[in-house]
């Protein structure tokens, strides 16, 4: 998987090429805003700047748009050009092992139109695991200028995603535990379920016993039960733990996945919405 890259990989990029990548900690906790940045000021991979999920990845919530709506795009790429990211910088993002977080970054990233975002796979405790250099040092990052080109199509909305359920010219999938799937269990929302038709593709079936990301044929077997040749969009609860789902259906070979930012959370913020309890 070219999205993914090893932490040997990373330190010999860090040695080789450091005028020309930037790391990223996005570590987070949906529980605790607070606690990603404190082990980030606690310790990091060094040069490594942290962005965070609420502020800098996403905008405030409002009545539509689900938990985490994607940030203003202006603004989003104003920050990254201002932590030293150009449409030339190679980008690696990490989190706490393969967590959720980095595929939201490296989704913006892509989205916003860079090429070269990749993910640390295992995150930081895989960095430390392997011996490497761990540094309390924030660092001083030149601004450049990143110029956007939108991907547009890469994202729905809820009035497309109904469309395109009512014609039946795409599938939708949900990246949740079966549980919350299910509406067994719902910690986060006022309703518990999953938007109708949608099918239940955990998204840390990407990874390995291990936790370690699947290579290519084992991705092919999570999502053989998908057809090639329709557009897949793919939802959560606000949009974040679905990227991996994108990045890993894109590994597989399916070419028109789309994401749908407002997912679950945006979904039953339309009260005409249903829901449904059942699997599909």
């Amino acid at each position: 998987m070219t999205e993914i890259v090893s932490v040997k990989w990373l330190a010999e990029q860090m040695k080789e090429h450091p005028e020309n990548i930037v790391i990223v900690d996005v570590r987070f906790q949906l529980t605790d805003d607070q606690a990603g940045r404190k082990t980030y000021l606690d310790g990091h991979i060094p040069g490594a700047v942290y962005l965070d999920l609420n502020k800098d990845l996403s905008d405030k919530p409002a009545k539509h748009g689900g938990n985490h709506p994607l940030p203003d795009m202006e603004t989003f790429t104003a920050k990254i050009g201002h932590i030293g990211i150009d449409n030339d910088t190679t980008v690696v993002v990490y989190g706490k092992g393969n967590d959720m977080f980095a595929g939201r970054l490296w989704w913006l990233l892509r989205y916003v139109g860079h090429e070269k975002a990749y993910i640390l796979d295992g995150g930081f405790e895989e960095w430390v695991s392997q011996g490497y250099e761990v540094s309390t040092d924030i660092p001083k990052l030149e601004a450049k200028s990143f110029k956007p080109s939108i991907q547009e199509d890469a994202a729905v909305d809820m009035e497309q995603v109904k469309e395109k359920l009512d014609k039946q010219s795409a599938i939708l999938i949900d990246s949740r535990g079966k549980d919350r799937y299910l509406g067994k269990t719902e910690p986060l929302y006022a309703k518990a379920g999953h938007i109708p038709g949608a099918k239940n593709y955990f998204w840390k079936n990407v990874l390995d016993e291990e936790g370690k990301w699947k290579n290519e044929a084992d991705l092919k077997e999570n999502f053989k039960d998908l057809p090639k040749d329709k557009e897949i969009i793919v939802s959560c609860g606000s949009g974040v733990s679905a990227t991996p789902n994108v990045l890993a259906l894109k590994a597989a070979g399916f070419e028109n996945v789309k994401l749908y930012p407002g997912s679950y959370s945006d979904w039953i913020s339309y009260e005409e919405n249903e829901v449904e309890k059942k699997e599909e």
